[in-house]
């Protein structure tokens, strides 16, 4: 017996009713439902461009969190709970942060101090040769520099300084941020792990978690072979700054780590920088800084980066430096990072999953 004001519950009705005929497929209906296509599409595109700037923060941050995620594995394996290895990891690198801060201020803010009063100095030895006097004169470089201390471009250097100080402070900020993102990605490493893993068919499950997890050991080997070779790079460039008498030698040791941290271009970019301040010191320290760099990037290329980099992550030269053309073109700095990574990971999915697939056929 039924209740007044509630449907019959079964038959073809059902708790909500009998489904409707389908609506009819005529011209009108395709194209709106392809407009409201477009339009998702494009609200998409609007939404990723407009979080470029956070999405970039965490690929950053998920990046550090997988290749910290194996010494997270590490103190586990000693016995500590996950959250005190994490924290201990975290705590590391705040450490290693702040002692590199600190050891790095100081000596720029003497050195430029420094650099400044011997400003004068410098300008008069350019001053007295004679190849440079033919560049002032060919390029009327004179007549350029007083039109360039009129007020307005005082002013917008002005501006400059102050925007200077916003992008300190927004940098200040985007590293805070990486740096709470990859703790917390640290934290449920794992839970995520097994989520991408959990939305894989059952039959298929195995498979890709073990392709998965040799991706992921993949980046982690490449962080810690890349921070090996820019340290390694750093502390020659350093004695090599000291025994031929360098200017700034903490200074441009750093700038030579950091900036080799950038494939297939960084040691060129660093190896400028030095051999510029080189020539500013002296011809011959500047001849001695390109030959130094340029025997140095050769033993580098052809015998310390094999041996690191070709025994964790196997990468083909050619679509290394392909990879790392478009990393940059694409995020900057960033993309040439995990560039060679993504390559690895590619080649791994081609080799074990494409490959095997074509052959079967």
């Amino acid at each position: 017996m039924s209740v007044p004001g509630q449907r019959a519950v079964g038959g073809d009705g059902g708790r909500f009713g009998t489904p409707g005929r389908p609506l009819r497929r005529n011209s009108f209906l395709v194209g709106f439902t392809g407009a409201l296509g477009v339009l998702s599409a494009y609200a998409v595109y609007l939404g990723l461009r407009n979080a470029a700037g956070i999405l970039v923060l965490v690929v950053i941050a998920l990046f550090l969190a997988v290749g910290l995620h194996p010494a997270v594995v590490r103190l586990r394996s000693w016995g500590l709970p996950r959250g005190l290895a994490v924290a201990v990891v975290a705590l590391t690198v705040l450490a290693l942060l702040g002692a590199g801060v600190l050891a790095l201020v100081p000596p720029i803010v003497t050195q430029t101090g420094q650099f400044i009063e011997q400003l004068p100095s410098y300008l008069e030895a350019l001053q007295r040769n004679e190849t440079v006097n033919d560049l002032v004169v060919r390029f009327d470089l004179m007549r350029r520099a007083q039109e360039a201390a009129n007020p307005d471009v005082v002013g917008r250097a002005l501006g400059g300084v102050l925007g200077g100080a916003q992008l300190l402070f927004g940098t200040v900020f985007r590293v805070l941020t990486v740096l709470v993102l990859t703790i917390y990605f640290l934290v449920y490493f794992d839970r995520m792990r097994d989520l991408g893993y959990a939305l894989v068919p059952r039959s298929r499950r195995e498979r890709v978690q073990l392709i998965g997890d040799e991706i992921l050991a993949k980046v982690g080997a490449y962080m810690v072979g890349a921070l090996t070779i820019a340290v390694l790079a750093g502390a020659v460039a350093f004695v090599f700054a000291l025994a031929v008498g360098l200017p700034y030698p903490f200074a441009l040791a750093v700038v030579v780590a950091v900036t080799d941290l950038i494939p297939q271009i960084g040691a060129t970019l660093g190896a400028v920088i030095v051999s510029l301040v080189g020539f500013a010191t002296s011809p011959s320290i500047g001849i001695a800084c390109v030959v130094f760099f340029v025997v140095y990037q050769q033993i580098e290329n052809y015998l310390i980066y094999p041996k690191i980099m070709r025994r964790s992550v196997q990468v083909n030269e050619v679509a290394a430096l392909v990879a790392a053309l478009l990393g940059v073109s694409l995020l900057g700095v960033i993309g040439a990072l995990i560039a060679i990574p993504t390559v690895a990971a590619v080649q791994l999915i081609l080799r074990e999953v494409v490959v095997p697939r074509q052959d079967a056929r």
